[in-house]
């Protein structure tokens, strides 16, 4: 469409999860294990995540090292992220495995759409 812009965000946010697609989470250095956290502090980030759109999408493959990499990714740069599920076989075992696979703390389960918070190893943005 001649004239139509994105923004620049946006852009950034679609490139990145199409250039790391192929990374393994297993090329990072080992990261400490995924805060514990209140169902109090859960609430707040779930409060938070409710106007961020899923950033990466899950589909008929289900949780591949591809999937991993991508949400690795994008919880370096956003550390609240939303991933929206393809009619999982069972939405809870594999919202816990991308959470598991990524170690990040599995903040809430909405319909298809997992909510995950794993805070910036060394500047972190949001503290809940």
């Amino acid at each position: 469409m001649p004239g139509a812009r994105t923004s620049p965000e946006r852009r950034t946010t679609f490139t990145t999860i199409a250039t790391t697609a192929t990374r393994s989470p297993m090329d990072h250095p080992a990261r400490p294990p995924a805060p514990s956290l209140t169902s109090r502090q859960r609430s707040q980030l779930r409060a938070l995540a409710h106007r961020l759109e899923p950033v990466i999408q899950v589909g008929q493959h289900g949780v591949t090292d591809g999937v991993l990499g991508a949400v690795d990714d994008a919880l370096t740069t956003h550390e609240l992220i939303k991933v929206r599920l393809h009619e999982p076989e069972d939405k809870k075992a594999t919202a816990q495995e991308v959470a598991d696979g990524t170690g990040a703390v599995l903040c809430g389960l909405v319909g298809h759409t997992v909510i995950l918070y794993r805070p910036h190893p060394e500047h972190p943005k949001i503290v809940p």
